[in-house]
This record gives C-alpha cells, structure tokens and sequence, in this order.
C-alpha cells in the first residue's frame, strides 16, 4: 500500500480507459488543475451522488480552471452505463487492476458495520498545473464532498 500523498508531492502519472475505452492520460491535463477522485463503485447510491454533484458543478470548476476525473475499479462497460444512467459529464476512468487507486494510495483497509475489508477509500486529490498535489483528501464523505471542495477553493 503507497503512502498517502502530500502537498507539494508529484501526483503518479497514470493512463486509463475511459467510459469509451478511449486513453485518457493525467498528461492530457497539462496547465489545467485537475481533481482526481476516487470512488468505490458505479451505480451505488454515494457514488451517483458524488457524481452527480461534480457534474452539477462542473461548469464552475471548469470556469475556474479545474478538470474533473472520476476513477474507479469498474469496467469501461460499467462506467458507460453509469454515465448514461446518471447523464454525467465528468470523465469516468477504468482501474480493474486497481494500480493507479493504489498509487494514490486510495486503496486500503477500510471498516464498516464492525468489519475489516480491503477496499477503495473515497479519496479527492487536486493535482496543480504542474502535476504536483495542491490537496490530498481521504475518507471525504459522498454527500457534501464537492460544495466543501468548492468552498476550500474559494471557487
């Protein structure tokens, strides 16, 4: 397991398919900020909501320079279900091997209902235009995440 990412590290270089099987590469972002979230699994109720709330607010994240990109151990097939279900507009990236959830150190133990698993950690990392971390948040909650994020921008 990676340890957690800090301000100031450089954010782990990834490319993945998209909800269309198409490369999307952290590179693709260049000069623009990006916010890298990690999410456990499409067509769950937290999961919709969170993107269902970055969608709601892309266009402000995006006037105020901010891509968003959504990754998740599903399959492209999954995520273009969830895409259309939802009629989301964030980017929704593929990770069945888990390697990139990993490097950003968004996998791990988790606990719920008394019970010790492995999973991923709901986790936000806001990547600057030169590809170092400007926030790494972890364990962020589903409902609410995004107006914070919002917020702590000062967007």
């Amino acid at each position: 397991m990676s340890e957690r990412l800090q301000p100031g590290d450089v954010a782990p270089a990834f490319t993945l398919p998209d909800a269309d099987g198409h490369e999307v590469s952290l590179s693709d972002h260049k000069d623009r900020k990006v916010i890298v979230y990690f999410y456990p699994a499409a067509l769950t109720p937290g999961c919709t909501k969170q993107a269902c709330d970055f969608t709601d607010n892309l266009d402000l994240l995006a006037g105020a320079g901010y891509d968003v990109i959504g990754i998740s151990p599903d399959t492209p097939e999954k995520l273009g279900r969830f895409r259309e279900k939802e009629s989301l507009k964030v980017t929704l990236l593929a990770d069945p091997e888990k390697t990139v959830t990993e490097a950003y150190a968004a996998y791990g133990e988790k606990k719920n209902y008394g019970k010790t698993y492995m999973g991923v950690i709901r986790s936000t990392i806001i990547v600057d235009e030169q590809g170092k971390v400007e926030h790494a948040l972890y364990n962020v909650r589903a409902t609410g995440h995004v107006s914070k994020i919002i917020k702590d921008l000062g967007i």
